[in-house]
């Protein structure tokens, strides 16, 4: 018997959807692995509310929604440093809350970082879809409906575990702490050979500066030295702008420069494959901290190699162990 909707939507927020880790296996299919931007605060917040970590949460973009619980619930909120407030009155972040039934959640604007979860005990309890709650707005399926949250929408929530305990807070060592200057490492691409000398030096010198095209699909970037192509012959299916290729897959994390002006990193929810040339890729270890940068932040590049990917890698999953650790039991 399904769940019966206890959240109510009054005001949806920017763009708040339902997320979790995302659904493998079919980007060969061009269709993306979408989850939350930030895996390791939808963990968090998962964690402490007692649900499995990969359970589906709310993922609040900038500006948080209005929700009106119809049952009492137990919530958190990590990630991007945006107050929960019930009834008008500020709560924290980073721990499990209890909140009556009749009450009104809202959010502050966001101090720090640009996205939040929201983890209900439970989990949100939207329909699979290939594996996954997640949704993926350009493809129109997962999560509620498909799309982002509207006003009027309805939710439900699923049981929640033994595990649920008001009051479990996250260790301040091991919550979300976004800069506004971020550090992106990136692993050279596939085809970092077609840019000149200077402009593969330059690339990483440079500051970058997120513009207002920073989405779940990809993050724009500008202010850097335009990027210059190595002169060539344009192969058959390949377009007129150096920075053109013959069709191949695009990774998550791939770092595109079209026109060689302002650099894009695709994130997860974009197209599995196109013509621009890929100059690298942000490392695994650091995708989170692309979907925590606001518009007007910037970004140094910083070029590593596989070795150090790896170790990076490494380094990220014994943080998740750290927090599992301290949010068990």
């Amino acid at each position: 018997m399904p769940n019966a909707a206890i959240i109510e939507v009054i005001k949806p927020g920017l763009a708040t959807s339902v997320q979790d880790t995302g659904r493998q296996g079919y980007y060969h299919l061009g269709i993306p692995p979408s989850g939350a931007l930030d895996q390791y605060a939808l963990a968090a917040a998962n964690l402490l509310v007692g649900n499995a970590a990969d359970a589906a949460v709310l993922e609040c973009t900038l500006l948080g929604p209005e929700l009106l619980f119809h049952r009492a619930a137990v919530i958190a909120v990590t990630g991007a440093s945006m107050i929960p407030k019930l009834d008008g009155a500020a709560q924290a972040c980073n721990v499990a809350l209890a909140v009556p039934a009749g009450s009104r959640l809202s959010f502050d604007f966001v101090q720090a970082g640009a996205r939040a979860c929201l983890a209900v005990a439970g989990g949100i309890d939207v329909p699979e879809v290939l594996g996954s709650r997640s949704t993926y707005a350009l493809g129109a399926i997962g999560g509620h409906e498909g799309r982002k949250l509207q006003a009027g929408d309805r939710l439900a929530v699923g049981q929640a575990s033994i595990r649920t305990r008001v009051g479990r807070e996250l260790p301040a060592e091991l919550a979300v702490s976004p800069p506004k200057t971020q550090t992106l490492r990136v692993l050279p691409g596939l085809y970092d050979h077609r840019l000149e000398a200077e402009s593969a030096a330059t690339f990483y010198e440079d500051a970058w500066t997120v513009t207002s095209e920073a989405d779940r699909i990809g993050y724009r970037y500008k202010q850097g030295r335009p990027l210059r192509f190595r002169g060539r012959e344009q192969p058959f299916g390949a377009g007129a702008d150096p920075s053109n290729i013959v069709d191949a897959c695009y990774p998550i994390g791939s770092i595109q420069v079209p026109a060689g002006v302002e650099p894009i990193i695709l994130h997860r929810d974009a197209v599995s494959g196109g013509g621009y040339a890929m100059i690298g890729t942000v490392i695994s270890a650091d995708l989170d901290k692309v979907g925590q940068m606001q518009p007007n932040q910037s970004a140094h590049f910083e070029r590593v190699t596989l070795e150090q990917a790896v170790a990076a890698r490494r380094d990220y999953r014994a943080r998740f162990e750290r927090l599992r650790q301290a949010l068990s039991g």
